[in-house]
């Protein structure tokens, strides 16, 4: 995937340069990069009273998505249930890949075991698809809105932000 087209994020304050000064504006292969060989993910939701929870999480990136299993019990899969908007990051704070998007709960068998393949061809465990019953455990695709990365080496020059085309 080649990505959508990046800007320049608006970012009052931080010294921020235009798109065609500094590092310039990053390539989407990297920012995929990134979301690819990040070992854990920060997952954002918020609780109904309003109050934020953020909690780490194992996850892939996989057909243009940030895919994460949960019990269906837990904080977060309650969560999405009554508001899907969510944000994931990935595990590291220097050089960081925000994905801010709309998580759906995936229960189509082929879904799941395209979810399974990946994670068990990254974190080279043993996740069967039948631990992943969608009644019990959850497994999540988060489609991105808008996707943000940085480079600590060029924090003023290398600000990008993609927006994804919405469906409807």
């Amino acid at each position: 995937m080649t990505g959508p087209a990046p800007d320049r994020p608006w970012m009052p304050g931080y010294g921020v340069l235009p798109a065609d000064q500094g590092s310039g504006l990053m390539a989407w292969a990297e920012a995929e990069r990134r979301l690819t060989v990040s070992h854990d993910y920060w997952c954002a939701t918020v609780r109904p009273d309003g109050r934020p929870h953020v909690m780490p999480v194992w996850g892939v990136w996989l057909d243009a998505r940030l895919w994460f299993s949960t019990g269906m019990r837990s904080r977060k899969a309650r969560d999405v249930a009554v508001e899907p908007r969510c944000t994931l990051t990935t595990d590291d704070a220097r050089d960081p890949v925000v994905v801010d998007g709309v998580a759906e709960q995936v229960t189509d068998r082929a879904g799941i075991e395209g979810f399974v393949a990946a994670v068990n061809g990254k974190y080279g465990g043993g996740v069967r698809v039948d631990f992943l019953d969608p009644a019990v455990n959850g497994t999540f695709s988060v489609r991105p809105e808008w996707v943000f990365a940085i480079s600590e080496d060029d924090f003023s020059g290398s600000p990008t932000r993609w927006r994804f085309p919405q469906p409807g």
